[in-house]
């Protein structure tokens, strides 16, 4: 007689959990860590706006987020590295790869304005940087060296202005680590700032350039309006950021404080123009989804809707104090609530997606 099926046994459903995080791994998007990115930046923001407590909260669920996201990444290049090259060199996907050195950086300054830890700052801001030049030139360089290259409307998007936004990421770590060295160590992070700062500010100008030819030029239809065109919007934010933190941080005499003019025009300049975007793009989501009848779906597309939110908001506040208009506080101070609501709204999409998913797989 044989006996009847027991419960799974704990071998079993060791199984069924490794197999679930496979098949996380190699089903992981690009733009992954664009969580990272956007709940650091509400974590910042909410902090800088008298609530300590949640930018706490939001700083410990971004570290589990980012723990999670590197582990599943690690374990896609090990076991999935094929499908993951073939990803990073796909026209109009590559440059997503680049929030991995965006989010590390982001993470970084988390642990400098939310929570000090200035060493693990330090070491974030190390790895980003690692991160951030090895993935730039690899992303360039695949764009440069195919062979087969696809339509001009097939491979240009929001997304690749990541290369801009890993670049300023890095400018903004420099900045904040600058302020706790002495005066020579002061003078040549920020002068490494400041040349991270005008790169990423030379990409954008570039970029930005090929995006609009791309959206006025070339036909797009509601559903080729995705979640990354935001991030021309928060390419300027991040590049604002930096150039306020700069001049908030440079010494009071020196090359630097020659150049501090210059800096601050270019800094406006940006942030003039993140400003232009809001309203095009709150119009152009109006489009895609109330009068283009595309539906409201959760995609891990839409972080990067909240991060340049955030981003507008954060270096709102710096550029106020970086050149005394304090008046702009006023835009600050809705743009924090504007920026959590996203995330709430977003968040709670991907906490109903994994839901559903575990309710269906249960």
């Amino acid at each position: 007689m044989v006996a009847p099926a027991g419960p799974p046994g704990n071998k079993d459903k060791a199984m069924f959990v490794v197999d679930r995080v496979m098949r996380r791994a190699r089903l992981m998007e690009p733009g992954g860590f664009a969580l990272v990115m956007a709940t650091g930046i509400v974590s910042v923001d909410v902090t800088q706006h008298g609530m300590p407590r949640l930018g706490q909260v939001l700083f410990w669920l971004n570290c589990v987020a980012y723990t999670w996201l590197l582990g599943i990444s690690i374990l896609r290049l090990v076991f999935y590295r094929d499908e993951m090259v073939a990803n990073f060199v796909a026209p109009g996907r590559g440059a997503s790869f680049l929030t991995l050195a965006a989010g590390t950086c982001v993470l970084a300054t988390q642990c400098i304005l939310v929570v000090y830890l200035p060493v693990a700052a330090r070491v974030l801001a190390a790895w980003g940087a690692l991160c951030g030049a090895v993935l730039v030139y690899l992303f360039l360089f695949s764009c440069m060296t195919r062979r087969v290259k696809a339509s001009f409307s097939k491979t240009i998007n929001g997304s690749w202005l990541v290369v801009v936004v890993a670049t300023q990421s890095l400018a903004v770590v420099v900045a904040l680590l600058s302020k706790d060295g002495s005066l020579l160590v002061r003078e040549r992070l920020l002068f490494a700032g400041v040349n991270v700062y005008l790169i990423g500010c030379a990409w954008y100008l570039v970029i930005i350039t090929l995006i609009t030819y791309r959206m006025l030029l070339l036909p797009l239809n509601a559903r080729q309006f995705t979640p990354p065109y935001w991030i021309n919007m928060g390419a300027l934010a991040i590049s604002t950021l930096a150039g306020s933190l700069i001049i908030l941080n440079a010494p009071p005499s020196g090359p630097l404080h020659d150049l501090l003019p210059f800096i601050k025009g270019f800094t406006l300049f940006y942030w003039a123009s993140a400003t232009f975007w809001i309203p095009l793009l709150a119009i152009l989501e109006a489009w895609r989804h109330i009068l283009s009848s595309v539906p409201v779906n959760y995609e891990v597309d839409d972080w990067d809707i909240v991060f340049p939110l955030g981003m507008y908001t954060v270096c709102t506040t710096a550029l106020s104090h970086a050149t005394g208009a304090h008046y702009l506080m006023a835009i600050s101070d809705v743009g924090v609530y504007v920026s959590l609501l996203v995330w709430v709204l977003v968040g709670g999409g991907l906490a109903y997606r994994l839901l559903h998913r575990r309710t269906r797989t249960a």
